[in-house]
């Protein structure tokens, strides 16, 4: 069946955008509150910020400024995510960044001034405040990596050219692709970007999945020039900001702001690529062998272990599990899962032009508004439960924090969604003793949170890790070299029990999150302090939880080891890591076990 129009799609199925604005010409009113504040700015702070109370005065209206900057551009933004084809929401969405760009460039003396004030001044200005006391601590960390005021104010106004290879592979992707219908065992089966990434990649029936991969790949394959050349261009972009603020490499410059060492970010990508590949190569010759497969192909890997006990799951059905599985977090959780559900915190839609995956955004001062497609899967459940994870998280530090302190790194962002796919699976395991069922769960949490956090974002980190260094060292990507960098990577993971294929290659065309820095990687990061802080509410119970509910409501207060820290955790050593991975080769040597019994 084809996916269907944006406009044909039930308003139950759509997310509630009115929840930020009731309307089109509230936000404008709210732009030109922008407009009059940054006027406001420019003119009582510039050529000023030489005292305590005056910076802090600045950066109370600055608090404001960003809040204003965050809705409205939520409200233009996340209307495009949901249809690539509405050209009016595109207009107003670019109309909407223009002048983001220009009132940023023209408030970007903020900072310039800052940096040149004395750490005394600035430290007597932290000493007054609380609200804007991480802010200013930012800037004095910053001071060695600022530019010329005017130099920052033409980057601040370059914004949207600097982004523009992210919007490049949007579009690309998502508008310009048109996907023709494929032939297995004699029918035709329509085909686009997320049919693909959310049914036919987990499609029990070997044919249909490959089939579907064949052509989906010959499909994204005819864009990979151009995609190659956005995605260049983005590092490349990269490359010279971080030489113009006196990094030593890109590296250094992406995990900065992160404020995560180079020794943590590797630690991540070197140990799981050698550590946990035996135990994933593992899980793949035991999908084999129960799938009776003639070869093991990259496109066989994300089908289920049990596909016809995995149970179809409605969106009202899904509500109960959640909330249930959820409920450890407490009443107040229970409630913002019931609210999500009621007031259409969610896009559950599946129609053309929308974004493919899943994220949740969180403005400032107002719900979250979660993207998806809901394909009736108990994986769509956990994907649910993993971006309300983030939800609650920014429910939590939004409340208790400036908007200064809720920007919280990537390294840690991750933690609270892929916690409560951990909180869902240990409640399913609690419900029934049943060993198809156990072995169900616990493959969903190989197959679902672990293999996507563990497996497909870190592979991509390590790709990604490649083409930076080529990057340093002064060279460039095209295709032919990004495909190549994918396919020995993935050939390197998973050795001679899986056939990487050159359409396999191909992978690195379907990540976003190339264009949003040192991401891939913090996935696995934010899952190894999940795990260890499940595994801690597993045994102590109730200290554990409001442990956890205190670092939710820390926001960016503290570092990722200072977050980690407050959850009981020591991100010093490589002990959580190594204990994750051998956590997850015993779920796999469990799920083996009970295959074997099942079978006898």
């Amino acid at each position: 069946m084809e996916l269907q129009s944006r406009k044909d799609i039930p308003r139950e199925l759509t997310w509630d955008l009115s929840l930020i604005y009731s309307s089109e010409e509230e936000m404008y009113a709210d732009e030109e509150k922008l407009k009059l504040l940054c006027d406001k700015m420019e003119q009582d702070y510039k050529g000023k910020l030489n005292s305590a109370g005056t910076i802090n005065a600045c950066l109370d209206d600055l608090r404001e400024f960003y809040r204003l900057h965050i809705l409205t551009w939520h409200y233009c933004d996340l209307a495009v995510s949901v249809d690539y084809y509405d050209t009016g929401n595109q207009e107003r969405n670019e109309k909407h960044s223009r002048l983001a760009s220009e009132l940023l460039s023209r408030i970007s003396f903020i900072d310039s001034e800052l940096v040149e004030q004395s750490e005394t001044i600035l430290q007597e200005a932290i000493a007054m405040t609380t609200d804007n006391r991480h802010y200013l601590q930012d800037i004095l960390r910053s001071k060695p990596h600022h530019l010329h005021p005017e130099t920052e104010k033409a980057l601040a106004a370059l914004s949207r050219t600097i982004h523009a290879p992210h919007q490049i592979y949007n579009m690309a992707k998502l508008a310009d692709m048109k996907f023709q219908p494929f032939t297995a065992s004699g029918k035709e089966y329509p085909l686009g970007y997320s049919l693909y990434e959310n049914d036919y990649q987990y499609e029990k029936d070997t044919e249909i999945r490959r089939n579907a991969f064949t052509a989906f790949s010959q499909k994204i394959c005819q864009y990979e020039n151009v995609t190659a050349a956005a995605y260049n261009t983005q590092v490349q972009t990269e490359k010279t900001l971080a030489s113009l603020r006196g990094f030593d490499s890109v590296f250094d410059s992406l995990l900065f702001p992160q404020k995560v060492t180079r020794e943590m970010y590797d630690r991540q990508i070197d140990l799981i690529m050698e550590k946990l590949a035996p135990h994933m190569r593992r899980y793949a010759r035991l999908l084999q062998k129960i799938h009776k497969l003639d070869r093991m192909t990259f496109a066989d890997l994300k089908i289920a272990v049990d596909p016809e006990y995995d149970p179809k799951v409605t969106i009202e059905g899904s509500k109960d599990y959640i909330v249930k599985g959820l409920a450890i977090l407490g009443e107040d959780y229970a409630e913002m899962v019931q609210a999500a559900y009621r007031y259409r915190w969610v896009d559950f839609a599946q129609n053309a032009g929308k974004s493919t995956g899943g994220f949740c955004a969180s403005p400032y001062g107002k719900n979250s508004f979660i993207l998806l497609s809901w394909n009736n899967r108990m994986a769509d459940v956990f994907t649910l439960a993993h971006e309300l994870g983030h939800a609650g998280h920014f429910r939590a530090c939004n409340s208790a924090q400036s908007i200064y302190d809720t920007e919280v790194s990537p390294y840690f962002v991750e933690a609270p969604s892929t916690m409560n796919e951990l909180l869902m699976a240990h409640y399913l395991l609690k419900t029934n003793p049943d060993p198809r069922f156990r072995r169900w769960v616990l493959s969903c949490m190989i197959g679902n949170t672990y293999y996507h956090n563990f497996v497909t974002h870190l592979l991509e980190a390590a790709y990604q890790r490649e083409v930076y260094k080529i990057i340093d060292a002064g060279g460039s990507v095209g295709a032919q070299v990004l495909n190549r960098l994918t396919k020995e990577t993935l050939q390197k993971f998973w050795g001679e029990d899986v056939e990487i294929s050159d359409m396999a290659a191909l992978t690195w065309m379907r990540q976003p999150h190339y264009y949003m820095g040192l991401y891939s990687y913090t996935y696995s990061a934010g899952l190894t302090i999940a795990t260890q802080c499940c595994k801690r509410i597993e045994t102590e119970g109730a200290p554990a939880v409001e442990d956890w509910k205190k670092v939710l409501a820390a926001g960016s207060t503290l570092d990722p080891m200072g977050l980690a820290k407050l959850a009981g955790i020591d991100l010093t050593t490589d002990a959580p890591l190594l204990d994750t991975i051998d956590y997850i080769g015993k779920l796999i040597t469990e799920i083996g076990q009970l295959t074997e019994e099942l079978e006898a």
